[in-house]
């Protein structure tokens, strides 16, 4: 596996690749790697000759009192873990080389980034983007794949690419879950013992929500029940939405292609997660 820091020894690198007519997959992360992300790279291996990784923990999808000083950063360990499962490329940028200091430039999906985790991380959205957007550029990938479990960032990337047609293939892959059913996530780490052994509940009110919505109950009642027993489990529930999985608006009784999604603390540890329907 070869480590580059620069965008142009990746550019060097995949220059060669291009001319030599191999496909590019590309995974994003922001590192402290799980198997989640191996099965990120396991799955694009399977769509393209070469696969490249990126870790980068980008400073402007943290808000204000976000946790982007103590974010998990695992540099040596996420190394070995790329290597073992036969990496390409890891792209290990610095923050000057990814945002020169007088950038003024920034990629904002309207409307679905204001929605759910947009409405409670002001602005989390448009860093996301316009990272991705960067990534792409630089990457020059003709296949890119994301975690199902972030399935709004997902929406919104997908939205970007077909607004502004960019030559890349957006793949979503299933959440990879513990053995209790909480999706893998970098934060998960944040958890207390005790706390991790609540989590799971996050997943439980998603089953249960399917369960009461096959059965025929009225959406906004699955949601009032679902908030209420987050929040009498210990959680400090954010929201709990039945949406349409084309766009993210709020489901009407009659929809059929559904996504449940929830964002809940659980002491000082935000988790998401969501699930597809179909009635």
């Amino acid at each position: 596996m070869q480590i580059v820091n620069t965008v142009q020894a990746l550019r060097t690198l995949i220059y060669t690749w291009k001319v030599a007519g191999e496909r590019i997959a590309f995974v994003p992360t922001m590192g402290n790697l799980h198997a989640g992300h191996c099965q990120l790279v396991t799955a694009a291996q399977q769509h393209a000759d070469k696969v490249v990784v990126s870790i980068f923990v980008n400073p402007t999808q943290f808000g204000a009192g976000e946790d982007f000083d103590s974010y998990p950063r695992t540099e040596a360990q996420d190394t070995e873990k790329l290597q073992a499962i036969d990496t390409d490329v890891l792209f290990l940028p610095s923050v000057a080389e990814m945002y020169a200091p007088n950038a003024k430039t920034v990629v904002s999906v309207a409307g679905l980034s204001e929605l759910y985790c947009g409405a409670s991380r002001v602005g989390h959205f448009d860093g996301v983007a316009t990272v991705v957007c960067k990534l792409f550029n630089m990457v020059q990938p003709d296949v890119a794949l994301f975690g199902l479990k972030d399935f709004q960032q997902l929406a919104v990337i997908r939205t970007m690419v077909n607004d502004l047609n960019m030559p890349v293939d957006i793949i979503g892959i299933d959440t990879v879950r513990e053995a209790n059913g909480l999706a893998m996530s970098s934060r998960n780490g944040y958890l207390t013992p005790a706390e991790h052994q609540l989590a799971p509940l996050l997943y439980q009110s998603l089953c249960a929500a399917r369960e009461a919505m096959v059965a025929g109950l009225d959406y906004s009642s699955v949601e009032k029940q679902a908030l209420s027993a987050l929040g009498n489990a210990g959680f400090q529930p954010d929201y709990f939405r039945i949406c349409r999985s084309l766009d993210l608006a709020q489901a009407q009784q009659g929809d059929t292609e559904l996504v449940l999604l929830v964002a809940a603390k659980l002491g000082k540890t935000r988790l998401i997660d969501n699930m597809s329907v179909a009635l």
